[in-house]
């Protein structure tokens, strides 16, 4: 039995990556979201059972691992480079591995993109609340149409500075909205009674974050389109940005199709029908001045679009489940950790 953090070299970075369970162990390869880190799965990697073999790392700007920098014309690629490399890193996996892979939010993004660049090394997906495979924001409709044609209401520019501000800051406070940790207590979960005594430790992920032009949250192009900015070129909420990641007629379109199994929750506000972090949703309830109406800006359906992929995913051969939990917010594996671990295990179970 294996337990703790090391440092492996892999795609030109340096990667901190934690490790559980047996080397022979069934492999799942856990892949956190945005504004986290890998210790974002611990409370997770505690209920699952000693024969799993968990490799989780922390993605490039995250944790502990080297702050490089995101190149966001590459969509989630970088992200998704970086993890392909771990599985040829023998200290990791064994020869040939298929690991079950997990992907929360971006790390989402990250899974769908590891599978359509390396269908034959992804044994099964697990989904859970994943951006949508149109990206974040700006499209209007189940085929991901543009809203505008710069994608102007997504990437860098939409970030709110305050809590950018906060975030390199490091601040711990609770009394500010904008603070991490209240966007912790008030946007990942539903509940904030689920963080538990794990409040610290989630926080400490989530400070984590490296922040800057070429990281968190990227950089901004001006836009003559509402709300006046643009994706940029750099950082990572423009590598999310439908401008650079636009991946579901890829996903559907791969000749190897493991099983996905998606979860996510019916109380999300960051990945949903009506997030809270798309603005033409803001927009039209009013917090975000100008907005040109639902005609020409909607909201993002985000949850109905992965529905749409997944439905041709399945009719072009694959499989998919859908799982969703009342009452449930943007982290599954934290507020429901009894259903994740009876899906995850469903995977491992079919894989093996």
């Amino acid at each position: 039995m294996e337990t703790g953090q090391r440092l492996v070299s892999a795609n030109g970075i340096t990667q901190a990556v934690r490790v559980a369970g047996p080397p022979d162990g069934v492999p799942v390869l856990l892949i956190h979201g945005n504004c986290s880190s890998a210790a974002f799965w611990e409370p997770l990697v505690r209920r699952l059972p000693a024969t799993i073999r968990v490799v989780a790392p922390d993605l490039r700007g995250y944790g502990l691992s080297d702050t490089a920098p995101v190149d966001a014309t590459r969509g989630l690629t970088d992200f998704a480079d970086d993890v392909a490399a771990l599985l040829d890193e023998p200290s990791l996996f064994t020869p040939g591995t298929r690991p079950v892979v997990a992907g929360h939010s971006l790390g989402g993004g990250v899974a769908m993109r590891l599978l359509v660049d390396h269908p034959d090394r992804v044994g099964a997906l697990l989904l859970a609340a994943p951006v949508s495979p149109y990206g974040y924001g700006g499209t209007r409709d189940l085929t991901g149409t543009p809203t505008t044609p710069d994608f102007a209401g997504t990437g860098g520019g939409t970030a709110n500075r305050d809590f950018v501000e906060r975030l390199a800051a490091g601040d711990r406070g609770a009394d500010d909205p904008t603070s991490p940790r209240a966007v912790l207590r008030a946007t990942y979960v539903a509940d904030p009674a689920s963080l538990g005594d794990d409040e610290e430790l989630l926080l400490d992920s989530l400070l984590s974050t490296a922040t800057g032009d070429d990281n968190y949250p990227g950089t901004a192009a001006a836009s003559a389109n509402w709300p006046g900015t643009a994706p940029g070129r750099r950082g990572v909420l423009n590598a999310l940005s439908p401008a650079y990641f636009r991946i579901a007629d890829e996903l559907v379109a791969v000749a190897a199709k493991p099983p996905i199994t998606w979860i996510h929750g019916d109380a999300d506000v960051i990945v949903s029908d009506t997030a809270m972090m798309d603005l033409a949703h803001l927009g039209s309830l009013g917090v975000l001045p100008g907005w040109p109406g639902a005609e020409a800006c909607p909201a993002q359906p985000m949850v109905g679009q992965t529905r749409a992929v997944l439905e041709r995913y399945a009719a072009a051969g694959g499989a998919y489940r859908e799982v969703l939990l009342p009452g449930c917010g943007h982290s599954p594996h934290l507020e429901r950790p009894i259903e994740f671990v009876a899906e995850l295990l469903r995977l491992t179970g079919r894989v093996g």
